[in-house]
C-alpha cells in the first residue's frame, strides 16, 4: 500500500519596511491609511524565500537584516517536495523574477509570494497586500512619486542569492 505523500507547512512572513510610519502618516501624505508598507516572503522546506532587486533569494527564516516578521500567515500545506521545489523556483529565476526584471510597482517581493503561495498552495496571499501599489498609485502624492519609486530597488540584506545548483549560493 501506497503511503500518502508528506505535507510540508506553508507560511506567509510579512514585514513592515515601513516601521509603523505608513499607519502614521499615510492619512497626512496620501490622504488614506495604509497599515504598512509590505515586504512579504514565503517559508517552505524550513527556509524562507524571497524576491528582490538581487534575484531570489533564500535564508534560514527570519534570517535576513529585518529580522523577525511583524506577522506570519499560515498558507497550508504543500505536498510539493523541496527538489521539485527548488527546481520550480530556478525555473522562476530564469523567466519572470530574474534580477533585472524587478519593478517596485509590478514586480516585487508580493508578487513573487503570491506566485509562489499558489504554486504551492493553490492560495493567494492575502488582497490587502497585493493591491497596495495600486492604492498608492491612484492618490495624488502616489502619482508624484511613482518616477522616484518606479527606480527604487530593494533587495533585503543577509539572505543568499538563489541557483540552480544547490538551492543557493
Amino acid at each position: 500500500m501506497e503511503e500518502p505523500p508528506a505535507l510540508h507547512p506553508v507560511k506567509l512572513y510579512v514585514y513592515d519596511l515601513s516601521k509603523g510610519m505608513a499607519r502614521r502618516l499615510s492619512p497626512l501624505m496620501l490622504g488614506k491609511q495604509l497599515d504598512g508598507i509590505w515586504h512579504t516572503s514565503i517559508i517552505v522546506h524550513k527556509d524562507e524565500f524571497y524576491y528582490g532587486a538581487g534575484g531570489i533569494s533564500s535564508c534560514a527564516p527570519g534570517g535576513t537584516l529585518l529580522g523577525p516578521p511583524d506577522s506570519v500567515i499560515d498558507l497550508g500545506n504543500t505536498e510539493v517536495t523541496e527538489e521539485i521545489f527548488l527546481e520550480y523556483l530556478s525555473s522562476l529565476g530564469e523567466s519572470m523574477f530574474r534580477s533585472e526584471s524587478y519593478h517596485f510597482f509590478e514586480r516585487n517581493c508580493n508578487t513573487f509570494s503570491n506566485e509562489v503561495a499558489q504554486f504551492l498552495t493553490g492560495r493567494k496571499i492575502p488582497s490587502y497586500i497585493t493591491d497596495l501599489p495600486s492604492e498608492v498609485l491612484a492618490t495624488p502624492f502616489g502619482q508624484a512619486l511613482r518616477p522616484f519609486l518606479s527606480t527604487t530597488q530593494f533587495q533585503p540584506p543577509g539572505g543568499n542569492t538563489f541557483n540552480r545548483d544547490n538551492g543557493q549560493s
